[in-house]
């Protein structure tokens, strides 16, 4: 059995940590806050750009519409998506899980770009790792995103890839977060466009026109939303997290308690026997 300092100790560093990791939860709860109103204002906007924009696009010919250009070639860019920071339960190790198992389940020629440290960190000795970004992690903006979804657009036209997808935690609820794999490019179309579609559209001044903004829109738009998501799911895994390590701390602490006063109990019957003994060898 331990003695009574070191038992004093484990409980006061227990307490010291039982603080930190209530604070870490309390700081997650109200950015998760700000985050989740972000991702619940964007998803209709980004959902319905998206069905306009895959039910318009699908009347494009390759030559009008590079973006949707379906290709033979075996070159996909995986953008993995992770945070800067740990102490967030799962979240980030079941990106890289969904990597790995998305690798295997499809074999292609395949070059990674990270967005967030711990994706860098978890594939820096793999070969394929082209880029890895920070920075925008840090700052999550359209302005941001624009600039990385360029890059992917560009990179794409360029012919460096032949399809990009996209990995991310889709945010359910603060204790739930969906890995996901989303393709970015080309364009998917969507598969209840058919002849039984008689959605029709007027465009002004033109399709051709239109789409050609709104393609690249809704494609940087599409990138956007994958990061807000991303990051209201970070902080609910870390909120979880450090509810469920303040929970377990406050246990612990409670059963170091219970044995520190057992220590200290049969500690002070000892001192009793022995002042008890002493009396009683004096008496004799």
């Amino acid at each position: 059995m331990a003695n009574l300092k070191e038992l004093r100790n484990r409980i006061a560093s227990i307490g010291s940590t039982m603080k930190i990791t209530s604070a870490m939860k309390m700081v997650s709860a109200a950015k998760l806050k700000k985050a989740q109103d972000a991702i619940v204002q964007m998803r209709p906007y980004a959902s319905k750009l998206t069905e306009i924009l895959q039910k318009a696009s699908g009347t494009l010919d390759a030559s009008e519409n590079a973006y949707g250009q379906v290709r033979e070639g075996n070159k996909v860019r995986l953008v993995i998506i992770t945070s800067n920071r740990g102490l967030c339960g799962g979240f980030n190790s079941s990106i890289v899980k969904k990597t790995k198992s998305y690798m295997e389940a499809n074999p292609a020629d395949y070059t990674l770009s990270t967005i967030g440290k711990k994706g860098g960190e978890a594939f820096k000795h793999d070969a394929r790792l082209s880029t890895r970004n920070t920075e925008l992690w840090d700052d999550i903006t359209f302005e941001g995103a624009k600039e990385q979804a360029l890059q992917l657009m560009d990179g794409f036209l360029a012919g460096e890839f032949d399809k990009v997808v996209i990995l991310y935690n889709s945010f359910k609820n603060a204790a739930v977060q969906e890995p996901t794999a989303e393709q970015f490019l080309p364009i998917a179309m969507d598969e209840s466009v058919g002849p039984a579609d008689t959605t029709e559209y007027l465009y002004e001044p033109g399709k051709a026109e239109i789409l050609k903004d709104l393609i690249p829109t809704s494609l940087k738009t599409q990138l956007f939303a994958a990061l807000l998501d991303a990051n209201a799911s970070e902080h609910g895994a870390r909120m979880t997290a450090m509810h469920k390590a303040t929970d377990n701390a406050k246990a612990l602490q409670g059963d170091l308690k219970l044995e520190y006063n057992k220590a200290r109990q049969a500690t002070i019957t000892n001192e009793i026997l022995e002042i008890v003994g002493g009396a009683d060898a004096l008496a004799g």
